[in-house]
């Protein structure tokens, strides 16, 4: 669709546009999954920006997805929503799909709490769960489609980045004691990433579950990789839309329907977690 590679003069213009439409300086950064938009119609004295007025932006094209920019309030901290994220899968190189974590980072984002909708690996789980990520295994970056992958700008981060701690210990603890504030149980696994569009194959499902994955999904990974190559802290949650299917019937069938009604579901509570953990941010 676009070049592959990034330069830092298209992340500086994006960035300078969408800063001369808000008055609000974000110090987090929010990227809302399949199905989890409504969590934007939390956010006070927003400014919303549709991604195809940003320059260089990648634009969705998958329902559930909104594809804009809402920044404003949320939980007492100035927050940038990142309202629908662009996938490998729709033909956009690696570097495009993380532009714009690049973008809300030159924004000054100090923490980016990334979601996104997942087919539950782990038997205990069920549709309808929160999952908190405490590491992930990246198979289409390992395969290749590493969003780091070509030069690399030395502004922006390291050439080599560590991921051995990818999802921070503190925000975990913090989604941990939030959780546990609202009464309900918060799961916690590897999240598998995988470049899509298919879902999995019976075959698939068993050795991803070998490898040790509990969710699994086609997002994440190379958001949270260009995130701590610059830098920012992440937290990430998986919400369990279904789960894999070993057994398959003409009855049993994953579908993207499936994923979006059962995202209705989980809206409230990932809503008042990401609430719950805004509020615990110490001030910057």
């Amino acid at each position: 669709m676009t070049d592959e590679f990034l330069t830092s003069r298209e992340v500086r213009e994006a960035a300078g546009y969408v800063r001369g439409q808000t008055g609000h300086h974000p110090q987090v950064g929010i990227i809302l999954g399949s199905g989890l938009s409504p969590v934007a119609q939390e956010v006070k004295d927003s400014d919303t920006i549709p991604y195809p007025e940003i320059p260089h932006f990648p634009v969705t094209t998958i329902e559930g997805h909104a594809g804009q920019l809402v920044i404003g309030q949320l939980a007492g901290q100035d927050v940038v929503l990142i309202q629908g994220r662009t996938h490998y899968y729709e033909g956009y190189p690696a570097q495009r799909i993380t532009l714009p974590v690049r973008v809300v980072q030159r924004l000054g984002i100090h923490t980016l709490f990334v979601t996104n909708s997942a087919g539950g690996l782990n038997s205990d789980f069920r549709p309808g769960d929160l999952m908190l990520i405490t590491d992930h295994i990246n198979l289409g970056g390992m395969a290749g489609l590493n969003p780091l992958r070509g030069p690399n700008l030395d502004e922006l981060g390291p050439r080599f980045p560590d991921m051995s701690q990818a999802y921070d210990p503190a925000l975990q603890a913090m989604a941990r004691s939030v959780a546990g504030r609202m009464g309900f149980t918060l799961r916690e696994g590897v999240y598998v990433y995988l470049a899509g569009p298919s879902f999995e194959t019976p075959a698939e499902i068993r050795f991803l579950r070998a490898i040790g994955g509990d969710a699994v999904g086609m997002s994440t990974a190379p958001e949270v990789t260009v995130a701590r190559h610059g830098g920012t802290r992440v937290m990430g949650i998986s919400g369990i839309t279904n789960i894999a299917i070993t057994d398959p019937t003409p009855e049993k069938q994953t579908t993207h329907e499936e994923v979006l009604e059962t995202g209705k579901i989980i809206v409230p509570r990932l809503t008042e977690l990401i609430k719950g953990v805004l509020a615990e941010l110490p001030p910057v």
